[in-house]
């Protein structure tokens, strides 16, 4: 048991949910192949999981798994990716006070702790890891783990080739203007469809040339690890492999964990809020498919009149709904923050609102017949896999070239991108439902049945096991 242990593995994530997310059940699945694991997080991150999840029932389920905490600047009112804090605020301050624990954890010598010998970053703190271990004059594997898309990933990448070929810069009135230069997407991306800090509207501080940076700088890891299969991404990462050759394709994450879940193993519930777990007595009681989940994930911010046009829509198609509505969904200070009083009224007799759901079992849900989403790259596989439709209303960053995909590419769901009127809410969830229900049915259970790549003799089941032998040999060759 001892030679199994020996490999230690660290995993710093972005402390944001979707990215922690996705990023533990890494994690989760290193330690049941009996590697040594720290997972690195945040004070604010980390307390969340402890109050929300089950992390001290996940330690005895995993004792090769373990978790370390850095200091950061979040009180427990917030959370990073809420309204008062930007992507690249996060990872400053992330970066900045990483930096001292992390020099620490791989020059320390703990006693019956095997010193770390590989480094899964998140790679959205570019090149974090990688000077540290020069500067400390380390030679251990540096892997990059990206939390968004492949189909979303390539875009970042070639972001400076379309500077030069001059489709970028865009204007206003670019944005149904194809991108025609995109190796792989050739006329499938409208300008509308790129990332969201592509748009001339775009605001914060996550600009194009810090994304592009950051995405570049990954060329330097040993590795790259995506969360997805090759069955859904193929095309693009064909592309990919031709600037990464060391490609971990081992996704869907959370499926993996599903079915080791069949062989009794705990997996944490990795959520910021409180589950609510009442609309799973509320789901039992509705006929199978009839019901439409809403859910905007952690981060996505609506204004007012938003949140009217999506409630009509909603309301005047006569269908089921069940609504997560955050505390903090809607754009505003003080009372605007509260559900309005129409909203509630109107849920009465068709719908049920929430504050926190616990989403993939709502989606595998027997009553769950589609899903209005914000288009994360978690919420969409997690989609994919219990075989949803979707209806996609994208809000930043990955989410526009998802969405895309998921229309376009996938054929499993709708593109309301740019666009919040309640006819157009209605006519959508009514085409999901009934006009073109059985199109989408056939198309959402064939891709589900592809995702079972994660199963023995699967695609990703085999990246994963490579990925296990090159972090075991490596600690090997380090020893």
């Amino acid at each position: 048991m001892e030679e199994a242990t020996v490999a230690h593995v660290l995993v710093f994530p972005c402390p944001l949910q979707g990215h922690v997310g996705s990023m533990l059940k890494l994690a989760e699945l290193l330690a049941l192949h009996h590697l040594h694991v720290t997972f690195l997080n945040t004070e604010c991150i980390h307390n969340r999981l402890t109050r929300f999840g089950a992390i001290e029932a996940l330690l005895e389920c995993y004792p090769t798994l373990h978790f370390k905490t850095i200091s950061d600047c979040y009180n427990e009112g917030q959370h990073p990716g809420s309204r008062d804090n930007s992507m690249g605020d996060i990872t400053l301050s992330t970066t900045l006070h990483a930096k001292p624990l992390l020099r620490q954890i791989l020059v320390s010598e703990n006693p019956g702790t095997p010193k770390v010998s590989c480094i899964i970053q998140d790679g959205i703190f570019g090149s974090l890891a990688i000077d540290l271990a020069s500067e400390l004059g380390i030679r251990i594997p540096i892997i990059h783990f990206r939390a968004s898309s492949a189909c979303c990933f390539w875009p970042y990448f070639w972001i400076p080739k379309l500077f030069e070929c001059k489709e970028l810069p865009i204007r206003d009135e670019d944005m149904d203007r194809m991108i025609r230069n995109m190796p792989g997407m050739e006329n499938l991306l409208r300008c509308r469809d790129l990332p969201s800090f592509c748009r001339p509207s775009s605001q914060g501080n996550m600009s194009m040339d810090w994304v592009a940076l950051q995405t570049k700088q990954s060329l330097e890891a040993d590795a790259l690890i995506l969360n997805t299969f090759e069955e859904l991404d193929g095309p693009i990462l064909s592309q990919i492999r031709l600037h990464f050759p060391k490609l971990y394709t081992i996704g869907p994450l959370h499926h993996h964990l599903n079915v080791t879940k069949a062989t009794g193993i705990l997996s944490l519930r990795t959520v910021f809020f409180q589950v609510d777990r009442s609309c799973m007595a509320w789901l039992d009681a509705q006929p199978q498919g009839s019901v439409i989940y809403v859910s905007f994930g952690s981060s996505t911010i609506v204004k007012r009149e938003e949140l009217m046009e999506f409630w009509h829509g909603l309301v005047s198609s006569k269908k089921r709904f069940l609504w997560v509505m955050r505390h903090d969904l809607v754009a505003g200070k003080g009372n605007d923050d509260r559900i309005p009083a129409e909203v509630e009224e109107g849920t009465k007799e068709k719908g049920f609102i929430v504050e926190w759901a616990p989403q993939e079992e709502v989606l595998a849900h027997k009553a769950t017949g589609g899903f209005l989403t914000h288009s994360g790259w978690n919420s969409t596989l997690e989609s994919l896999v219990a075989g949803v439709p979707m209806i996609c209303w994208p809000y930043f960053a990955d989410q526009q070239v998802n969405n895309r995909f998921v229309s376009e590419v996938w054929k499993l769901g709708l593109d309301m991108k740019d666009v919040c009127d309640r006819h157009v809410v209605e006519n959508m969830v009514n085409d999901l439902t009934d006009h073109r229900k059985e199109e989408f049915l056939r198309s959402t259970q064939e891709m589900g049945m592809l995702a079972h790549s994660v199963s023995p003799g699967g695609s990703s089941y085999s990246s994963l096991h490579d990925l296990v032998q090159y972090i075991k040999s490596a600690s090997q060759e380090n020893k």
